[in-house]
């Protein structure tokens, strides 16, 4: 029997281990032929409205170098260059941050000399460009690993596992400043609820070095409440070969599956204004491509905007640091 440990421990180890992670080593790509597809590997449009993002950014801020923060295997990156225009792309420097070996090869090979530098971490790219850059990212924060906890009709514990097989709910020993909104509210029924302390913890790495520029967050995900709404179980899932994996399926083939959640947009919010940052926007991702990129009968570029679809289940949000 393994030792029991917290979700987030077996998360990290699961997704980011050196040898055995499923991002650090295991990933073979993404898309049809990887374990999950993204918006970007489905359709440009989304490709195509970050470029008119960057674009209006650019202009307004003055900055000039724009970084793709865990840009898969290079598609969104190569969409939003196509749509940039020449005249744009000369005057734009390009970075990408990558920790994955697996995916930063894919990138060099789809992006070539296009792309001016690799980082593995943010504050290098910030380091290389003086704190001054737009900053996009799309599906990042949900791959971050997260607390478990639920509330049992009195009080909020974390969940503790060996590997699905036995539960234990443990009292929660947690960073305050985090100031999760989950943790102050008292469900009527018993619930369980994903904690992102990892992201706010990313946050704090980076965003003292950020100077001036934009950051666009692009993520599934919704505002607490609505977040858990008919979720008693929360939103955690598995995948594996493009089939969703939930309960103590996301246990079993730690490192050859990727592991996700939603993402609490209310935190995210919180955190960045608490972090001087100055929101600009905050819309559904079919609300960001029908202002920002033209519409097309296509049906992948259909579906990533419908409101029944991808357009609805994600979020946009665009933040300011003057």
């Amino acid at each position: 029997m393994s030792a029991i440990e917290s979700f987030s421990a077996f998360m990290q180890r699961a997704l980011y281990d050196p040898q055995r992670g499923y991002y650090t080593a295991r990933i073979k790509t993404v898309g049809a032929r990887g374990d999950f597809s993204t918006t970007a590997t489905l359709s440009p449009r989304l490709g195509k409205a970050i470029a008119a993002w960057l674009k209006q950014e650019s202009r307004e801020t003055g900055v000039r170098t724009m970084i793709e923060v865990g840009g898969g295997d290079g598609s969104l990156m190569k969409s939003v260059l196509d749509s940039l225009g020449w005249w744009q792309r000369l005057r734009l420097r390009v970075f990408m941050v990558e920790s994955s070996p697996v995916l930063t090869s894919q990138q060099k090979t789809r992006l070539g000399k296009r792309v001016q530098g690799w980082f593995t971490t943010l504050p290098e790219a910030l380091t290389a460009c003086d704190g001054r850059a737009l900053i996009y990212h799309n599906e990042l924060l949900d791959a971050f690993p997260v607390e478990v906890v639920e509330w049992d009709g009195t009080q909020w514990w974390e969940v503790w596992s060996d590997h699905g097989a036995h539960e234990d709910l443990r009292a929660l020993n947690l960073d305050t400043s985090d100031a999760f909104g989950v943790l102050r509210s008292k469900p009527d029924k018993r619930q369980r609820c994903e904690l992102q302390s990892c992201v706010h913890q990313w946050l704090k790495q980076w965003l003292p070095m950020w100077q001036r520029g934009s950051m666009l967050t692009i993520d599934y995900g919704d505002d607490f409440p609505a977040l858990y709404h008919r979720r008693p179980r929360g939103t955690l899932r598995a995948y594996l070969m493009q089939q969703r994996l939930e309960g103590v399926d996301i246990f079993a083939n730690p490192g050859r599956q990727d592991i996700t959640c939603d993402v609490n947009f209310t935190d995210v919010r919180t955190w960045l204004r608490e972090h001087g940052t100055r929101e600009q926007s905050y819309e559904s991702q079919q609300a960001f491509l029908e202002r920002l990129a033209p519409s097309s009968p296509s049906k992948a570029d259909a579906w990533v905007a419908r409101g029944d679809g991808a357009g609805e289940a994600f979020r946009c949000l665009s933040v300011r640091r003057a």
